[in-house]
């Protein structure tokens, strides 16, 4: 089965910039907020994607996701309960991993967290020195959390 291992930090400077090799826009929503199996619906700049995930157990969790039609996902984020979040995504590498910089957009603004995807719990990578905090056990950075509790309500 597809496994999502993925860690999430916050940033501690702007050093990560030098790094960017692409950004694009996101807008995603959720169908299901079920914390056994969230349902994501995700429009980028070129793409749709339906994505499916199980709960997370450590690290690691169960994801399944599917590429559909931009317009099919325009359609379903119209659908979510809430509002979609928003942010521009900055691709970064460093060390041999691609970084994920989020700057989220509306009500989740001012917040920035940067996430790496591994292939294993226990995998090690360099750690930039653009990376704050840690806070991949922290539920209320999850994107499903930051869409019913936005950043700007804590």
């Amino acid at each position: 089965m597809p496994k999502e291992i993925e860690r999430k930090f916050l940033i501690a400077n702007d050093g990560w910039k030098a790094g960017v090799q692409r950004s694009s826009f996101f807008a995603q929503g959720y169908l299901s907020y079920d914390p056994e199996r969230t349902v994501r619906v995700r429009e980028t700049d070129t793409q749709g994607f339906l994505t499916v995930k199980g709960l997370t157990v450590g690290l690691s969790r169960d994801e399944f996701e599917y590429e559909i039609p931009k317009e099919e996902a325009a359609a379903l984020l119209k659908m979510c309960e809430h509002p979609p979040i928003q942010k521009r995504r900055y691709f970064v590498e460093h060390e041999g991993h691609l970084w994920e910089v989020d700057i989220f957009e509306g009500v989740n603004e001012g917040l920035v967290v940067a996430e790496i995807e591994l292939s294993r719990e226990d995998e090690e990578f360099v750690r930039p020195e653009w990376l704050g905090e840690e806070v991949s056990g922290d539920r209320r950075f999850s994107n499903s959390s930051l869409s019913l509790v936005p950043y700007k309500n804590w």
